[in-house]
Formats: C-alpha cells, sequence, structure tokens
C-alpha cells in the first residue's frame, strides 16, 4: 500500500462523515429550537475545545499532515468559524485541498524528516511515525471528540455517521 493511500483516504473518510454529522447537528437544532452557537460552543469538559475548534483542529491535521508529508508549504487557516455553514465550508476546502494531492507527491515521505511545532517546541519524526503515532491519533481525537459532543448534546448520530457509511 502506497503512503498515499494510507493517508488521503482515511482523511477523506472522517472528514466527510464530519460533513454529514455537521448537517444532522443544524438539523437538530431547528427541530429542538436549539440556538446552534449553544451545540456549536458545547464541550464535554471545560477545559475541552469546543465543537467548533474540535472540526476546526480535525482540518488542520488532515491539511498540515498531507503538506507535511509532500513537503509542500503548510497552509496556515485562520479559524474564525462561528457558524454551521462556515464549519461545512471548511471541511468542504479542506475536503478539496487534501484531493488535490497527487500519490506520486506522497513517495518516500514514510522515511523523509517531518519536523512539526508541539506547543512551544519543534519535534522531528521519520514520515510512518509522524503519521501513525502523532497526525493520525490527533485527527481522530478531535473527530471523534466533535462526535461525542454532538451526541452527548442529543444529535441521533451512531457509529455509522461516524465512519461515513449510513
Amino acid at each position: 500500500m502506497s503512503f498515499y493511500d494510507a493517508s488521503v483516504p482515511a482523511f477523506l473518510q472522517i472528514l466527510g462523515s464530519l460533513q454529514g454529522v455537521l448537517i444532522k447537528a443544524e438539523a437538530f437544532c431547528k427541530a429542538k429550537n436549539v440556538a446552534p452557537e449553544v451545540l456549536l460552543g458545547a464541550r464535554l469538559y471545560p477545559d475541552m475545545f469546543p465543537l467548533t475548534r474540535q472540526i476546526q483542529t480535525a482540518c488542520d491535521f488532515a491539511a498540515k499532515t498531507c503538506a507535511r508529508l509532500t513537503s509542500s508549504e503548510v497552509p496556515a487557516i485562520p479559524d474564525t468559524e462561528k457558524t454551521f455553514e462556515e464549519l461545512k465550508q471548511r471541511l468542504a476546502s479542506t475536503v478539496d485541498y487534501v484531493k488535490a494531492f497527487k500519490p506520486s507527491q506522497f513517495d518516500g515521505a514514510e522515511s523523509r524528516d517531518i519536523s512539526f511545532p508541539v506547543g512551544p517546541t519543534t519535534m522531528t519524526l521519520k514520515g510512518q511515525q509522524f503519521l501513525s503515532h502523532f497526525a493520525f491519533p490527533n485527527f481522530y481525537f478531535h473527530a471523534s471528540t466533535a462526535y461525542g459532543i454532538l451526541r452527548h448534546n442529543g444529535v441521533e448520530i451512531g457509529k455509522r455517521d461516524f465512519l461515513g457509511v449510513s
């Protein structure tokens, strides 16, 4: 399996599922007369990011991981989204960005040194370690937490929604 095949489809699957659960969350707010900003600002615990930031961070991990693995310029994307529509646009833009990569751009990525910020420091890992031990765990953490926030707040979604197969 190529490094492209190991990464890009996984990012696209979950980014697509996040688009789907956001559509259901928006419909939930309308049906239950819940102000959208209440759900968008919801957290699983006070010291965790709210739903909006979970989506933004998942998008960042998908886009920036692909950029780093291909030695492309890492995009700087401001976190300005405040509505469901803006978050759906962020997801759509991220999907388009990730889809634009070609398999050949990932050639050699598994053994390439990948340097990335971790808080105030910079860490360097080989591409394989970066993807499997840092990027994927973080991407899935933020996607799962977004799903958990919605489910905890009563949005009728299930595992099939998270997997994007419903």
